[in-house]
C-alpha cells in the first residue's frame, strides 16, 4: 500500500503544497501541460529551488502578464496578505462558484481531477458561506478565485492523481498566529475561513506569529486526506519539500513523504485516527439511552457502550461513551447535550488499531447469510455470521436466535474444513 503522508508542522499553503509534490517527484511538464487545459488567461507556473533554515526544496509561483510586462507575483500572497496590493486588479475578476465550477467542467481535464478540485473548491465556498451568512451561489471568490488559486487546487488535483497514493495521511496542521491583512480587512490567525475549512481536523497554534495554514492548503488537506494522525507507520521512500515565502524562526516548508505499508504481509492492523466522547449522566431515565444510542449510530458512530460508576455523593450513575471519527465529533456532541441530561462531554484522541475483515455470502438451509472473517498476518484468524442475518432468519422462521447461530456456525466449520 503507498502512503502520501503530509508532515505540516510549519502549516500548508497551496503553493507550498504544488512545491511540496513536484519536489517529490511530479513531473513538471506534465502539471504545466494539463493546467493548460484550462481557460484561465495568460499565467506561467515556474518553479526554483530555495532554502529555507538549510532545508532546501522547490518554490511554485505564478507569473501573470500585465499592461504588457510581467507582474512577478510570490505564489503564496495569501500568506503575506498584509502586503497592501489590490491583488484583484491584476490577478483575476471575482468569480463565483459556478464559474469555477463551470470552468473546471469546460476543461478536457480528467473526470477524477475535476471532481477532486470541485470537491477542495466547495470546501472553501461552504466555509464562506457559512462565516458571511450566504449560499454557497452567492460567495463570490476573491484571493481564491484569482488565477494563482485556481492554479493552487486544480494543480493539486493533477498531481494527486499523477502519484495515485493508496492512502493520504496527514499529521495536525500548524495554524500560526497573530492576526493577517486580507480582503476583508485584519482578521485573526486562523482566518476564519480557515478555521471553518479546519473543524474536526487535529491543529496546532503559536509556532510563529504569522498566518502559516491558509484556507486554499485547508481545503486541500481537508478534501483530500483519508485520516490524520501525527503518528504513521511506513517504509520511506521519498521525501519532498515545499518552500514557503516567508522566513521564519523555524523551517517554513511542508514536507510530504511517499512511502508503503504492507499490511497483509505483517499484521494486517491498520491505524485509523478516532476519538471518544464521553459523559457522566446520574440522573436521566435509563429507558431514553435505547433511543440515545440509535441515534448515535445513525449519525456513525463507530461504538456506544455504557458502564456503571460511582459519582460523587455515592450516586449511582452510568458512564456514556461514544467511539467515532473525528470527523463527526461535534455531530455526536450536539446529539449528546440535547438528548441527554449531560451539562458537558469530555473528549479523548485516540488511534484504532483495526483488523482487515473479508465478508462473504454462503447459503445455508435459510437462504443466504453474510460471513465475517477477521484476517491477522495474512491468515483468517475466525469467522462469524453476521448478527442482522441471523435474527431475520429466526424472526421469518420462529426459531430461537442460538438454533440459528449453531447451524450457521455449522456451515462456517465445514467450510474451513474443506480449504483445509
Amino acid at each position: 500500500m503507498t502512503i502520501l503522508y503530509y508532515d505540516c508542522f510549519s502549516g500548508i499553503s497551496g503553493d507550498m503544497n504544488l512545491g511540496a509534490l513536484v519536489n517529490l517527484g511530479v513531473d513538471k511538464k506534465h502539471l504545466v501541460k494539463e493546467l493548460n487545459k484550462l481557460k484561465i488567461g495568460d499565467f506561467r507556473l515556474k518553479f526554483r529551488s530555495e532554502q529555507r533554515k538549510g532545508i532546501t526544496g522547490t518554490r511554485a509561483y505564478v507569473q501573470i502578464p500585465y499592461n504588457k510586462e510581467v507582474h512577478n507575483r510570490d505564489h503564496s500572497t495569501k500568506r503575506k496578505s498584509q502586503e497592501k496590493h489590490d491583488h484583484k486588479h491584476y490577478n483575476s475578476e471575482e468569480r463565483s462558484f459556478k464559474d469555477i465550477r463551470e470552468l473546471i467542467n469546460d476543461s478536457d481535464l480528467d473526470k477524477t481531477v475535476k471532481n477532486r478540485s470541485l470537491a477542495i473548491f466547495q470546501k472553501v465556498a461552504e466555509a464562506e458561506a457559512r462565516i458571511h451568512g450566504k449560499t454557497i451561489n452567492e460567495i463570490h471568490f476573491h484571493e481564491v478565485g484569482a488565477i494563482d488559486s485556481i492554479v493552487d487546487i486544480v494543480g493539486a488535483a493533477i498531481c494527486l492523481e499523477y502519484l495515485r497514493p493508496d492512502k493520504i495521511i496527514s499529521s495536525s496542521v500548524e495554524v500560526g498566529g497573530g492576526f493577517v491583512n486580507c480582503e476583508h480587512g485584519i482578521l485573526p490567525v486562523p482566518a476564519p475561513a480557515t478555521a471553518e475549512i479546519l473543524k474536526n481536523i487535529p491543529m496546532k497554534s503559536g509556532a510563529v506569529q504569522s498566518e502559516m495554514t491558509t484556507p486554499t492548503g485547508a481545503a486541500i488537506l481537508a478534501t483530500v486526506a483519508d485520516e490524520f494522525s501525527d503518528t504513521v507507520r511506513i517504509t520511506i521512500r521519498k521525501t519532498g519539500y515545499g518552500i514557503g515565502t516567508k522566513d521564519f524562526d523555524i523551517p517554513n516548508v511542508l514536507r510530504v513523504y511517499l512511502g508503503e505499508t504492507d499490511l497483509s504481509s505483517d499484521s494486517d492492523l491498520e491505524t485509523q485516527a478516532a476519538c471518544i466522547i464521553e459523559c457522566n449522566i446520574d440522573d436521566m431515565n435509563p429507558e431514553f439511552y435505547g433511543s440515545i444510542m440509535d441515534l448515535l449510530f445513525e449519525k456513525g458512530a463507530d461504538d456506544v457502550f455504557i458502564a456503571p460508576i460511582i459519582m460523587k455523593k455515592a450516586r449511582p450513575a452510568s458512564k456514556l461513551s461514544v467511539l467515532c471519527s473525528p470527523t463527526i465529533a461535534d455531530e455526536i456532541t450536539d446529539i449528546l447535550i440535547t438528548n441527554t441530561t449531560t451539562l458537558g462531554v469530555r473528549k479523548h484522541s485516540v488511534e484504532k488499531m483495526v483488523m482487515k475483515r473479508d465478508f462473504q455470502t454462503i447459503n445455508s438451509k435459510w437462504g443466504p447469510v453474510t460471513i465475517k472473517t477477521a484476517i491477522y498476518k495474512g491468515k483468517p484468524l475466525r469467522s462469524k455470521p453476521e448478527y442482522d442475518d441471523c435474527v431475520r432468519i429466526a424472526k421469518e422462521n420462529n426459531l430461537p436466535l442460538r438454533t440459528v447461530y449453531q447451524e450457521i456456525n455449522k456451515l462456517i466449520a465445514s467450510l474451513y474444513s474443506d480449504a483445509d
